[in-house]
């Protein structure tokens, strides 16, 4: 634990995990997502739900679809920002069973055609862990350039992957591997500690029994491919 673990990051109030990790999460969203969102269908679960209205998670939540750091003052007027951008959002409840209180399921659209939906959690100090992805589980913080790979559960992929990103001299931080079911979908998700060329992202679009490549960079705007 450091300093900045118990203090928690410079932001709008007026909770590090109601509202500054709330923003965090539309931020990684949108990212991921890898265009400007256009619609949002937006779902509250536990504590998220129960307290968020009164700790502004609802307009944080918006206002880290917009692009907008914990820190800006624009965050308690985001619905409006919202309309101003044309970006058509709806809010509600949801009961997403064993999972973090302050979770929240994001239903998103943008420009091209382009969707994804996200499942991620508050987890307190302005922190955050995306959980699910395109209904496949998922962990990770979005403190790192993070590759998601869907793919059909077949043999090579991960050696496809990680050969790919040795020859490009990226490290692998961490690596998680989940399945729907045996020979189903699968996906798998690589924190580095380099950000990921687009053309390297390009490629593994393009290979045999992958689906979707999702990108969370940190130094640009991702891409979804």
């Amino acid at each position: 634990m450091n300093s900045f673990d118990i203090i928690g990051p410079v932001m709008v109030g007026p909770s590090s995990s109601h509202t500054a990790g709330a923003v965090k999460i539309g931020n990684i969203s949108q990212k991921l997502l890898g265009t400007s969102v256009r619609k949002a269908d937006i779902f509250f679960h536990g504590s998220f739900l129960a307290t968020g209205k009164g700790h502004g998670t609802d307009r944080a939540l918006v206002a880290g679809l917009l692009g907008f750091p914990v820190d800006d003052s624009r965050i308690p007027d985001s619905f409006r920002y919202a309309e101003e951008a044309d970006m058509d959002f709806h809010l509600s409840g949801i009961d997403l069973g064993d999972v973090h209180p302050n979770s929240v399921k994001l239903l998103l659209s943008g420009d091209e055609g382009k969707k994804i939906e996200i499942v991620a959690a508050s987890v307190g100090g302005g922190a955050i862990r995306v959980t699910e992805i395109d209904g496949l589980p998922a962990n990770f913080s979005g403190d790192y350039p993070t590759l998601v790979v869907n793919n059909l559960d077949q043999p090579g992929h991960v050696t496809e992957i990680t050969s790919m990103l040795s020859h490009k001299s990226i490290n692998i931080a961490t690596m998680q591997l989940y399945r729907s079911s045996k020979g189903g979908h699968a996906v798998i998700v690589l924190e580095c500690d380099q950000e990921v060329p687009a053309d390297a992202i390009r490629w593994l679009a393009h290979l045999e029994g992958i689906l979707k490549v999702t990108y969370l960079g940190l130094a640009k705007t991702a891409k979804n491919s």
